[in-house]
């Protein structure tokens, strides 16, 4: 059973983050949100009685001073949920898109957890327990049509928390990774508060991951997929790599039939 007192949640200010924020403090754990925003990360603090941080999580010594903060606000931090993200999108392919996104990508999708992970890590592991949680996605389990700086770098979260599974779970380290597919959120072009026209029941509101992430918790899973079709696709590209991005072509000829989206959210609609 999870018992964490306190917990970090990056990218809380809004979406999934927001959401699992609420959730967590609704199981009377204290939280820290942190985000880009500061004036966003307030809102939820002030709702949920938290604490509220600004920071730049592709920025090494910004996170040290971000977990320095936490720290001060909360004590010792039992949970580290590594939410933040975004996705720039390279409709035309993967070439498309600058270093700078792929940077970007790499930065906050894979090392903002790392970094952040060895700072918290040494603490979790002299006191026993600790939770290390990367909200990633499905698209690290399979590949996202349209952003490969995405795809690639959640594929690396997903193998990073895998790494840091192995090596600190005999020492009462519990790490998590959360894989959904489609989410309403502001990145799908979904209202922040209020989604409306949800296309069918393959697009789940953030509500629903963050309980999918407390149910996964409580329940000390590995892979925590909000989404369960995620594992039929995972197994079946597992099964036949070629049959399935031979599948992949195809829908990705139809979404682009009337020519290239303008955006990830256009391009979500189509698939």
């Amino acid at each position: 059973m999870m018992d964490a007192r306190t917990a970090i949640v990056t990218g809380g200010g809004q979406g999934i983050g927001r959401a699992i924020a609420r959730a967590l403090a609704g199981q009377g754990v204290r939280v820290c949100v942190v985000d880009l925003d500061l004036g966003n990360a307030h809102t939820v603090a002030s709702e949920i009685g938290g604490a509220a941080l600004a920071c730049d999580l592709r920025d090494p010594a910004g996170i040290e001073t971000m977990i320095a903060a936490a720290e001060a606000a909360l004590g010792e931090i039992d949970m580290l949920v590594s939410n933040a993200g975004f996705a720039g999108g390279a409709v035309e392919g993967p070439t498309s898109a600058p270093d700078a996104q792929w940077q970007d990508s790499w930065d906050l999708h894979v090392m903002a957890h790392l970094r952040a992970s060895r700072l918290v890590l040494p603490g979790m592991i002299a006191r026993g327990r600790g939770w290390l949680v990367n909200v990633a996605s499905a698209a690290g389990l399979l590949s996202q049509i349209g952003d490969a700086p995405y795809s690639a770098t959640k594929h690396a979260a997903v193998s990073l928390a895998q790494s840091l599974a192995i090596e600190h779970g005999d020492q009462g380290i519990h790490v998590s990774v959360v894989c959904p597919l489609y989410v309403a959120t502001p990145l799908l072009g979904y209202d922040i508060d209020a989604p409306e026209g949800l296309p069918n029941d393959r697009v789940l509101t953030a509500k629903d991951v963050a309980d999918a992430l407390m149910d996964g918790l409580h329940k000390d899973r590995f892979l925590i997929l909000p989404h369960p079709e995620a594992a039929i696709f995972a197994r079946r590209r597992a099964e036949d790599m070629d049959r399935w991005i031979a599948g992949m072509r195809r829908l990705r000829r139809e979404a682009f039939a009337d020519g290239v989206p303008q955006t990830l959210a256009d391009l979500h609609r189509k698939i």
